[in-house]
């Protein structure tokens, strides 16, 4: 089963792992569509991985020497974009989502990455699409449930009374209207996103060499999990 994800370098003892970590996550209906692994130029024991679904994008990272796998997933439509990057030994697959999150993994084989990239897009112009055809749909329901509601009201409009001379007769005095009371206006503080400002911070420390791409990720697997 795990044969067409070993066609690009991919080691196969991480690909079996996953493989096994995936089965038991996939809902009704979707399927893998491939899953690639990280390639560190001189230690590789413990590679993190990514594997694209037709519903989502998960991250893994092995933890405790190998013994456990922690994983983050986002769905397609909340990928705002997708990015690649080949550098000198592999290339980086990064994500971006709506949140403002950002997830990569570097170290990848280039084939890899490109493939990742391919299928990608590939799903997001798929979620474009559909958003677009249920966008459609909504406002054809509107449409024609507004001119259901008016071919209703002309078929049962009543006839008009047959009105009789009224006999002449003092005008009452109309009643001024109520003057409306301005509801009062309540400001309300923005609350902070919590998340994204630890996202930054942590960000932060990485961009300014505190950090290493490894410790960048494991922090933010952590984050992203509590939330």
């Amino acid at each position: 089963m795990i044969e067409k994800f070993l066609k690009e370098e991919q080691d196969p003892k991480a690909v079996e792992r996953i493989y096994g970590r995936l089965v038991d996550l996939l809902t009704t209906g979707e399927d893998i569509l491939y899953i690639a692994v990280q390639k560190k130029p001189i230690v590789n024991l413990f590679p993190d991985c990514i594997a694209l679904t037709n519903k989502r994008i998960l991250f893994f990272t092995p933890a405790n020497l190998g013994l456990s796998i922690k994983f983050v997933d986002f769905v397609w439509k909340d990928i705002v974009d997708v990015y690649t990057k080949e550098e000198i030994i592999g290339a980086v697959f990064s994500v971006k989502t709506t949140n403002g999150a950002e997830m990569g993994v570097d170290y990848l084989p280039k084939v890899q990455a490109r493939k990742l990239y391919q299928y990608a897009q590939e799903r997001k112009e798929a979620e474009r699409e559909a958003r677009r055809l249920r966008d459609l749909e909504e406002k054809r329901a509107e449409s024609g449930s507004m001119q259901i509601d008016h071919a209703a009201q002309v078929a049962f409009q009543p006839l008009a009374p047959v009105i009789q001379q009224p006999v002449a007769a003092a005008s009452p005095v109309p009643t001024p209207p109520p003057t409306p009371v301005a509801a009062p206006v309540v400001h309300e503080e923005p609350k902070k996103d919590e998340l994204t400002e630890k996202l930054k911070r942590l960000k932060m420390l990485f961009e300014n060499g505190l950090i290493s791409q490894e410790e960048y990720n494991a922090k933010k697997l952590d984050l992203l999990s509590d939330f």
